[in-house]
């Protein structure tokens, strides 16, 4: 069963200090977490793939009518401090498995290496619908 697992950046809701705000030893340690939990799921098969996101600013929404050329803009993005983050896809035998890599990867250190909690929603990767042609 192959869940992605969605990290979302939201310093209110985990963490009274921005990232962008915490010091380079910290910021570190927390990648290197993350890089650790991806080795370890990759050890045991469970790692698809993982990637971190660019910030915000660096996105673009791509609109199409399927005539005309695409409309690219760098938004509108909703007026909030929390965005996506990055992601893990991961292939388990169960849905508690996927759980319990989530609550690992939301306990990466923050500031002072304190646990931050921060929110991983657990989403399962659906197929294609079968086709009748």
């Amino acid at each position: 069963m192959k869940y992605m697992l969605l990290k979302t950046y939201s310093p209110a809701a985990f963490c009274d200090t921005p990232i962008s705000e915490w010091a380079p030893e910290e910021i570190k340690a927390h990648i290197d977490f993350q890089r650790a939990l991806g080795e370890e799921l990759a050890k045991s098969g469970e790692l698809v793939d993982a990637q971190g996101l660019a910030w915000p600013d660096e996105a673009r929404v791509v609109s199409s009518d399927g005539r005309s050329a695409a409309v690219v803009t760098d938004g509108p993005f909703p007026e909030t401090k929390e965005f996506l983050a990055g992601y893990w896809l991961i292939d388990v035998d169960s849905p508690e498995r996927a759980l319990e890599i989530a609550a690992q990867a939301s306990a990466g250190p923050g500031p002072g290496g304190t646990p931050i909690g921060e929110y991983i929603e657990v989403r399962a990767v659906m197929g294609a619908p079968a086709s009748d042609s």
